[in-house]
């Protein structure tokens, strides 16, 4: 099983001297291998430049409190003028999102969504999530392995999913499979798709097939399921093609990727900390606090990019306008300045909530309450049932710089 701190001497993090240091190589959190490089750069080049990369030039900041500034500050670090990953899309596969906007369209965008997960309309679709997940852990088999991502993270979050968008469930996998498709690294070989084309044209069908659903809705009285509030927003109802694909994109891997990989990296993180997962059996009450834990822990989305609308100053380094911002959330939630101990998992944190995995500010994550939710109701019903759920081989991890993904994870529940 891996090791609750991969961190080895030898490890050309400690051999190589951070200036040659590109830590956008998707294969350092496929080989959960990123820790030593960020723990020298917090401490010796937190505000980093690195001229040449696969992706261009770029600043990688490091910091807990530096990622923050860039956060607050979007009217220099900018969401809008380069997009949200370190990637750039080709400039005539731009899919633009309210994620990929500035104030003010950005606000008149997300305005529309954010109702879906509003505390009045978590508490309606709680019991739903609930019976959701019994029968999803109800037929988990005893005695024999089985990849808990298959089995429940997917199953789960798919469902969920085709919820949220009042989406046929007959065909909810589709949903799975786009989200794959919009967030996957194209050179993977297990990437649906390989090439940004096959992508675009992959993310077009998309566009298509739910906007039958989409101008169905614009028709119907407005409903609370994402694409009827889409369909009758003023900002969203008559958004271009490639707005609605991206939008759609954005809400479908938001509504997934956060929570399907935090299901399986708590597990693990129980697994690598067995004291933690025995004070979890004796006391369930801790579960609200492990959930944000969890996510910290995990960090399901690795990075967030912005580009410099002017020319700006960064702990003394100069910045210049249409930089390259990269904020390694991964990093910032494993900074020791800003959390204890930040390289264990504790589930009775006396600030749980303080990570970065959601972003901060204006784009902090509109789904995030939904994802502690469907966390904290996967543990309440799973405890009761299956007090110990062992992991037994190593996490397979997803070739990505962008997503910290498992693809597969193999478990066991003792009988």
């Amino acid at each position: 099983m891996d090791a609750p701190v991969n961190i080895d001497p030898s490890s050309p993090a400690y051999t190589t001297k951070p200036d040659k240091f590109d830590v956008s190589d998707p294969k350092l959190y496929q080989d959960d291998a990123w820790r030593p490089y960020f723990e020298r750069l917090r401490r010796e080049d937190p505000i980093h430049y690195v001229p040449d990369s696969p992706y261009g030039p770029y600043w990688a900041v490091s910091r807990y409190q530096d990622i923050m500034h860039c956060e607050v500050h979007h009217e220099v670090f900018s969401n809008e003028i380069g997009g949200i990953q370190i990637e750039d899309q080709p400039a005539d596969m731009q899919r633009p999102s309210f994620i990929r906007m500035d104030p003010p369209k950005h606000d008149e965008q997300r305005k529309v969504a954010s109702p879906i997960v509003a505390p009045a309309n978590l508490a309606n679709m709680e019991p739903l999530i609930r019976e959701r997940t019994r029968l999803v852990l109800d037929a988990l088999p005893r005695n024999q392995t089985f990849d808990w991502v298959q089995e429940v993270s997917i199953k789960l979050t798919t469902m969920m999913l085709a919820t949220l968008f009042d989406f046929p469930f007959e065909e909810r996998a589709k949903l799975t499979y786009w989200s794959d498709v919009a967030i996957c690294n194209v050179n993977a070989p297990e990437s649906p798709v390989h090439s940004e084309a096959e992508r675009f044209a992959e993310l077009k069908n998309m566009a298509e097939s739910i906007g039958r659903l989409f101008n169905e809705r614009r028709g119907q009285p407005p409903k609370f399921d994402l694409l009827s509030m889409l369909a009758h927003g003023a900002a969203t109802r008559d958004m271009p093609l490639k707005e609605f694909m991206g939008n759609l994109a954005l809400l479908i891997v938001g509504g997934n990727d956060t929570t399907r990989n935090s299901m399986s990296g708590g597990l693990l993180a129980l697994n690598q900390f067995p004291a933690e997962y025995d004070k979890l059996r004796g006391n369930p009450g801790l579960i609200d606090g492990m959930v944000s834990e969890i996510i910290r822990w995990q960090t399901p989305v690795i990075h967030m990019r912005r580009t410099t609308s002017k020319d700006t100053q960064l702990d003394g380094k100069q910045i210049k306008a249409g930089d390259k911002v990269v904020m390694w959330y991964i990093s910032g939630n494993r900074d020791p300045e800003a959390i204890d101990n930040p390289d264990s998992f504790i589930i009775d944190r006396a600030r749980p909530r303080q990570h970065l995995s959601f972003g901060f500010g204006i784009h902090r994550c509109v789904g995030n309450r939904l994802a502690e939710l469907q966390l904290k109701i996967l543990w309440q019903e799973l405890l009761p049932r299956f007090p110990s759920i062992e992991v037994v081989g190593d996490a397979e991890r997803v070739y990505s710089n962008f997503i910290r993904g498992i693809r597969s994870m193999p478990v066991r529940i003792p009988g």
